[in-house]
């Protein structure tokens, strides 16, 4: 493999893990041996350092870390909020995935297909911004339409809705399955997500 294409292919796996890789795998990747790529980690680190680049390569014993450099902390803070950690319970995956392919949809219409109530889910979702508040439906009461947003498509690794797969009739009753017994469970005395 040419030098240049080795060094993109090192910057696209490094850029894209987001973590420390063993420069064990990535000589596999590129088919090269390790002390050749290291020669082209190195090479890549003086000039990074060179072009006064925001990035790094973060050395970790026998790996290697794409970085970015700690002089860039305030100006990432002024685009980046704390990252949250995302916990995607089956409940909130059933309502986003109702959302995602009945939207815009209220939060009635969503309580309609589960069976209970969707509110935490519902609250969940906006707080990840896996999901907004499309508008208004013109109906009694003005209730909240809400839809996907860009950030689901992000997280769920596709690039319109036209690409989510076709739910077939057996996951639709799954799903009502799955609603109805947490239903009984909730109606029983057991303890909801609400926490």
């Amino acid at each position: 493999m040419e030098r240049q294409k080795a060094e993109a292919v090192l910057e696209a796996v490094l850029f894209t893990m987001g973590e420390s890789v063993e420069i064990s795998r990535l000589a596999a990747v590129l088919e090269m041996d390790i002390k050749e790529v290291k020669q082209i980690l190195e090479d890549m680190q003086k000039r990074y350092e060179e072009e006064d680049r925001g990035i790094f390569l973060l050395w970790l014993e026998d790996s290697v870390q794409l970085s970015t450099k700690a002089e860039m902390y305030e100006y990432l803070i002024k685009i980046a909020k704390t990252p949250r950690k995302m916990v995607l319970t089956d409940t909130v995956l059933e309502t986003l995935s109702i959302i995602a392919y009945k939207q815009p949809v209220t939060r009635l219409e969503i309580e309609r297909i589960r069976g209970v109530s969707c509110d935490h889910a519902v609250n969940k979702l906006l707080e990840y911004d896996l999901i907004t508040e499309l508008g208004r439906l013109d109906a009694p009461g003005r209730p909240l339409l809400f839809g996907t947003t860009e950030q689901f498509l992000r997280c769920f690794g596709v690039r319109s809705l036209d690409e989510l797969p076709e739910l077939s009739a057996m996951q639709v009753e799954e799903f009502k399955q799955q609603a109805e017994a947490e239903a009984g469970f909730l109606s029983t005395g057991g303890e909801g997500e609400e926490a």
